[in-house]
């Protein structure tokens, strides 16, 4: 016999689906997740319809911003955002890849004017196929999405 445990729906808040798996942990960090008093239900590495295997999040309470999405975005390009309402969804969000992304992560060149003056970062982004490049406006140097592992606080 096969038994199933299934979380529980939420009655308002937002649902964050098809996140690359491995990501969902570092969304939570960059977007501060850890710091709200919000109930969240995290999944990782769950069977999917669309892929093979993906993240979720349920945060309760809480509807994430435009810009915020977009964050999600850099993470996980073909995650969902589900904002519910009343148990149903209300507005479904694809996400959407920025044209640059400020004040959310640390630049990993330790070279950079961004680790000794008081500026915010700013990245520029572009997608080829499956790999997001990031490109650092103030010391120009380019990484892969997964070069970078740090968030500004």
């Amino acid at each position: 016999m096969t038994k199933t445990v299934s979380v529980s729906a939420i009655k308002q808040g937002t649902v964050i689906d098809h996140i690359t798996p491995g990501q969902a942990v570092n969304i939570i960090r960059m977007l501060g997740l850890t710091n709200d008093q919000h109930q969240m239900t995290v999944g990782l590495n769950l069977k999917g319809k669309r892929t093979s295997f993906k993240d979720l999040i349920k945060i309760e309470n809480r509807t994430l911003s435009d810009f915020e999405a977009q964050e999600i975005a850099v993470l996980s390009p073909g995650a969902t955002i589900n904002l519910i309402d009343d148990y149903n969804v209300s507005k479904k969000i694809k996400v959407s890849l920025p044209n640059d992304i400020s004040g959310i992560l640390v630049c990993p060149n330790t070279n950079c004017v961004t680790y000794s003056e008081p500026v915010k970062t700013l990245f520029y982004l572009q997608q080829q196929k499956d790999t997001i490049r990031l490109t650092c406006r103030y010391c120009e140097k380019a990484f892969k999405r997964d070069d970078i592992k740090e968030y500004c606080a």
